[in-house]
Parts: structure tokens; sequence; C-alpha cells
């Protein structure tokens, strides 16, 4: 039975026991499941320490233990690199550039219920993957955004193109329109064929849902993460000048159709920041994330860094009661596309 440690601005951490091998490393996880689940469900982030993890194939064997059902990466925002066998770099973003808190995949309709990263080489400094407990975010969030988020959900807008970002192809694993098309028809995601190629998309998600097993209520979105304020303001002035207010890869706002303020990006990532711990990475570490309970992001590092992250047990956004339907718009879309 795993003893977890609890200390503030970390997450709960249990040492695993002295083990012959990844072999006999898996049955002890698979003896303990019940109980590593139970942690991960009153802490939303468990870090175990001391598994014999040095490859990614030790990363997908433990994985098809934790998460045996694996789910696919729909809607791709960021470069990965493919490690095989449905495991991941955590992200191929440049080592300065820190990563907001987010719950993967948050825009989809169907998303991984957990997420698991594997430390196989630790950075000389920095480096983390801080995890923030998204019920205690809507907790610290001032009411009126809260309310805002349950009564009206939140709005993406994507400028899909290969210069900044990624491009559509990349993004949606396809040459062809028609499959793009498709999948957007499906997932309630409008869209429109840019006269040089590319691609603009708009979709509507709740910005609150509750937790298919525990009920909890959670505040899970990009809604932050993606909005031009919490850019770097000297980074945000150059991606305005250069694409316009309306070209920006990524652009968020409440389904009111009211845009955020300043102040008010400035309150959510409060809340996040309240609500974050993170642990030091050491190789052979290994932290398993509830993506309902948990935002996740990444602090800037120097030195190699190969963090593994594989993803599974996937859950359906229409069974975590969300209090706007995401699906409004499935059966049509109003943007005229241009034809190729």
């Amino acid at each position: 039975m795993p003893t977890w440690e609890l200390n503030p601005g970390r997450p709960a951490l249990a040492h695993v026991p002295p083990t012959a091998g990844l072999a006999e490393a898996c049955a002890w996880l698979r003896e303990n499941e019940t109980a590593l689940t139970a942690a991960l469900h009153e802490h939303g982030t468990i870090f175990l320490r001391g598994l014999p993890v040095a490859e990614p194939a030790d990363v997908a064997a433990v994985r098809d233990v934790l998460i045996p059902e694996p789910t696919p990466y729909r809607e791709k925002a960021t470069p990965r690199s493919d490690f095989g066998d449905g495991v991941f770099s955590s992200t191929d973003l440049p080592p300065a550039q820190s990563i907001r808190m987010h719950n993967e995949n948050s825009y989809t309709l169907t998303f991984p219920g957990r997420l698991l990263f594997a430390c196989l080489t630790a950075p000389e400094t920095g480096g983390a993957t801080p995890t923030a407990d998204v019920r205690k975010v809507l907790a610290g969030l001032p009411d009126h955004l809260a309310e805002r988020g349950r009564s009206s959900g939140w709005t993406l807008t994507r400028n899909y193109s290969d210069y900044v970002s990624l491009g559509w192809r990349t993004a949606f694993g396809t040459e062809e329109r028609a499959d793009v098309e498709a999948y957007c028809r499906e997932s309630g995601i409008t869209w429109e064929w840019q006269p040089d190629g590319n691609l603009r998309t708009s979709q509507l998600r709740a910005a609150t849902i509750h937790h298919p097993h525990t009920g909890e209520e959670v505040w899970f979105n990009h809604l932050a993460f993606w909005n031009e304020w919490s850019l770097d303001p000297d980074i945000r002035e150059a991606m305005v000048d250069e694409f316009g207010p309306d070209g920006l890869p990524f652009h968020t706002g409440f389904g009111d159709g009211e845009p955020l303020s300043r102040e008010d990006v400035d309150a959510l990532n409060a809340a996040y920041d309240a609500a974050t711990v993170r642990e030091t990475w050491q190789v052979g570490d290994v932290m398993l994330v509830d993506n309902v309970l948990c935002a996740h992001g990444r602090d800037p590092y120097r030195g190699d860094r190969k963090i593994a992250v594989a993803m599974g047990r996937p859950v359906d956004l229409l069974d975590c009661r969300p209090t706007v339907d995401p699906t409004a718009g499935r059966t049509a879309n109003p943007s005229t596309a241009v034809p190729a």
C-alpha cells in the first residue's frame, strides 16, 4: 500500500518499494491500482518515485497498467516527438518558454481522463511539470467569472498555418480537406478555408464540467491559456501587428460573445497560480494526472530534458454534465468554403 508524503506546494508523492525489475514494478502497480486511483481522485495528481523507468518502452509498460485504454491526440496544437507505442515527448517547444496551465484537449468532445508523465532525462535546472487542481481553481475565481463560464461556456477560434503554430494537415493528421470537414461537422466546429489555403475554425465548449466518477465540478478549458492577454506584452504586440486581432493562431472568449479583459485573464491565471504544485524531476519519476481534476504546464529549463507522456482512459464530454451544449453546431457549417 503506498504511503503518501503531503507537503505544501508539492504533489502527493510515494516511494515505490525496491523491485527486481520492470515486471515486478508493474506487478506492484497492478496490485495497488485501487489505492492509486483513490489517491488520484483525492489529490488530482500523484507522483511515484523509484520505478525502473529509463526508456520509452518502460513508459509504455507502466502506461499499460495504469491507463490501458489509449486516447488519440486530436486537434493537435503543439509539436511532439513520437517515441513509438503511443508514447510521445511532452512537448518540443523551446526550453526558455514556459507553458501555462491547461487541461489536455479541453476543446475536444472526447479527451484523455488520465495523463502519465515519466522522466527519462532530468534537466539541469527548472523544467518541472506543475499541476493545478481545477476544483481549487474554480473555487478561487471571482464569482462573476465563474458564473459567466457556467452560463455561456467559452469559444476557441484557431487559425491554422505552417508559418506559425501548426498547419491543418499536421493538426488533423490528413491531407484531405474532406476529412477535416467531416471531423469538424461531427465535432460541432465551424470552418472556413482561406484564399491562401489555410484554415480557420471556431467552436463552443463548456467552461465547467463535472468529473465522471466523483461528480465534482471543475474549471475545464483553455480560456486563459490561449487568450491574447496571457501572452508576453511584447510578443502580443508583435503578433497583433503581424496577423491582426482576428488572425492570431488562437483566440478565446466567453460563449456570450464578450471578450475577456486583461483583468479577467489576470484573475484566471492568479487562480491557477494559487492552486499550483510542482516537484523537481528525477530520472525514473512517474507522475499520474487526472486530466479532469488537474491542469498541467511546464516550467522553463536549462540542459537536456526528456519527459515522456502517454494519454488514456478516454472521457466523453457529454458524460461530464457540461452546462453548455457543445454539439449545437454539429449538423451545419455557416462558413463558405473557398474552392481549392
